[in-house]
């Protein structure tokens, strides 16, 4: 009876296997851009391997780990079915680093030939004086080791090109350059790189003769990379709040490298960083562009140019130039700005259009107040000193504990938010009223300490509703990440996390403001010089996993909460 039970499992594992050998060939999904779509809602609803039912520490685990040069903070992105030069057909992932190095990997596997990348670039070279910027060129230590590449490329896939944008110290000059790569090899496309430079009419800080000039060393980019109109939009801050700086936006012809225009936060103030915790601006069909700035100078009330606090549509470039169609700024925008309680600490998610029939183009965005602020993206209110009555809705304390540094995933009816100091909560929207319940639908029993996590969606349309987020707490204390997995339906509802069978599953250290990557039935964590694989465990694997080893509560010790621009 044993032998025949075991013969039975056998072929039903094999028959299983072949069912999910389908299923792939059928799901290939690819993940171009920051948190999936240019909504930036961070779901993937054509995932059909991974399922509540076996996501589990039982059947689905690490499965391996490709090793890079220094710490992953771009998400990781995706192309299926790629084919490289001599080496075949590949499902490849691509990974950027703050050694300023890209890397392209097999997303399946890392045996064999497959253990290298299938390419590698480094935009580096020590022995001729050029290399990444340390804390001491930066004087800012918020950003450990070095700072490279932070911002998450964005991918072209018709072209087949990756955008990129690297930081380096050449001999003590310091410079920032925009690389357009071909995916199948690496290379740089005609024209690549091109060094950022610009300047705008200003009398605000760092100003000379009316001009603010841009600063490739003070100005950070952090924010993840925007394409669209055939436009690669880079967006920047700055390093641990040091002066002078400014929020700048700049977008570049995708084919040329051609710089199009430039636009600034605070022309004649100061800060109105765009950093959004490496979230990348959002953009509509239509061809708008929307961003939050953090703290800085606000003045429009008195007809003034600076956008301190404020979210910002930009219309579609014209004439070489952007202008602002619309925006909103919170009430309180003194009050936050005094109290280091930026609004843009996070990105805007746009909702999925009519989905409310009153309002049918909406934006919600929320940052460190814990203020979920929901807007009209057709109106969108502009200021109003007496309150945020303007807008559709607001819900303070939304998220508790220190507020957001992290930015919001959708699906199905449900808005999905990780604070710092809080727990994972949904908040789901009735479109019979079009507003969004006051209180939480669900929420996990986990603590998530600073800085938060920004949560992803797997599902399978509206059915088999995962919600991905990475626990990232340990950063400052060099401890593991840990992934976890909750039913979207119910985040009460744990699935899986990585501590559960922490020998097997550990991602490896923590890096602050990393986002899960999932595409075809696998997930890929960036951390400290490696890049994890998670999947469906093979037969052999799973009948051997354990469930009895330590947990998320007593993985690693809590970091200390601090502040990165």
């Amino acid at each position: 009876m044993p032998i025949v039970c075991k013969v039975v499992r056998l072929v039903v594992s094999c028959a299983t296997c072949i069912l999910l050998l389908i299923a792939a060939a059928v799901a290939q999904v690819s993940v171009t851009t920051y948190h999936n779509d240019n909504a930036r809602t961070g779901q993937n609803t054509k995932e059909t391997i991974l399922t509540p039912q076996n996501v589990n520490s039982t059947l689905f685990g690490k499965l391996f780990s490709h090793t890079v040069d220094s710490y992953i903070y771009a998400q990781p992105l995706y192309l299926a079915n790629v084919t490289i030069p001599g080496k075949g057909v590949h499902n490849v992932v691509y990974i950027a680093t703050q050694r300023d190095s890209v890397y392209a990997f097999d997303a399946d596997r890392n045996s064999g030939a497959t253990a290298a990348p299938l390419w590698r670039i480094s935009f580096i070279n020590p022995a001729a004086g050029i290399k990444t910027l340390s804390s001491k060129d930066t004087q800012c230590g918020d950003i450990p080791p070095e700072v490279g590449i932070m911002g998450t490329p964005v991918i072209n896939s018709v072209t087949g090109t990756i955008y990129v944008v690297a930081r380096t110290n050449e001999n003590d000059v310091y410079y920032q350059r925009l690389h357009a790569l071909d995916v199948v090899t690496g290379t740089e496309r005609a024209g690549s790189p091109v060094v950022i430079e610009a300047a705008v009419t200003g009398t605000g800080v760092g100003s000379i003769d009316n001009q603010i000039t841009f600063d490739p060393l003070k100005q950070n980019q952090r924010a993840g990379l925007l394409l669209q109109n055939n436009l690669v939009f880079i967006t920047w801050g700055s390093q641990c709040d040091i002066d002078p700086y400014h929020g700048w936006l700049m977008a570049y012809d995708a084919n040329s490298l051609v710089q199009k225009a430039v636009w600034i936060s605070t022309p004649d103030g100061g800060e109105g960083a765009i950093w959004q915790s490496g979230a990348a601006p959002a953009a509509d069909s239509a061809g708008y562009t929307y961003f939050a700035t953090g703290n800085g100078t606000f003045d429009l009330d008195i007809d003034g140019n600076d956008y301190g606090s404020t979210i910002v549509k930009l219309a579609p470039m014209k004439n070489a130039s952007f202008s602002v169609a619309d925006y909103f700024t919170p009430y309180n925008q003194a009050n936050l700005t005094d109290r280091d309680l930026d609004l843009g600490s996070g990105g805007p998610v746009l909702l999925p259009n009519n989905v409310s029939t009153t309002n049918p183009h909406l934006l919600v965005q929320i940052g460190k107040s814990g203020t979920l602020y929901v807007v009209n993206r057709d109106a969108m209110g502009r200021y109003n000193p007496l309150g945020n009555t303007q807008i559709v809705q607001n819900i303070p304390k939304a998220i508790g504990g220190q507020g957001s540094w992290t930015t919001p995933a959708w699906w199905n009816t449900r808005l999905y938010m990780g604070g710092s100091g809080d727990y994972l909560k949904a908040y789901t929207f009735h479109q019979s009223t079009g507003l969004f319940a006051k209180t939480p639908s669900s929420q996990c029993t986990i603590l998530f300490n600073f800085p938060g996590s920004t949560p992803s969606v797997s599902a399978n349309g509206v059915n088999n509703g995962i919600v991905w987020a990475l626990q990232e707490d340990a950063y400052a204390s060099k401890g593991p990440a840990v992934l976890h997995a909750f039913d979207a339906t119910n985040l009460a509802n744990e699935l899986y996390n990585s501590g559960q069978n922490a020998a097997r599953d550990n991602p490896g250290n923590a890096v602050k403001f990393a986002v899960p990557t999932i595409a075809n039935g696998k997930v890929y964590v960036g951390g400290e010089m490696q890049l994890s694989v998670y999947g469906l465990l093979p037969p052999a694997s799973a009948s051997l996993s354990s469930t009895d080893s330590i947990t998320q509560a007593t993985a690693r010790p809590l970091a200390t909460m601090t502040k990165e621009q």
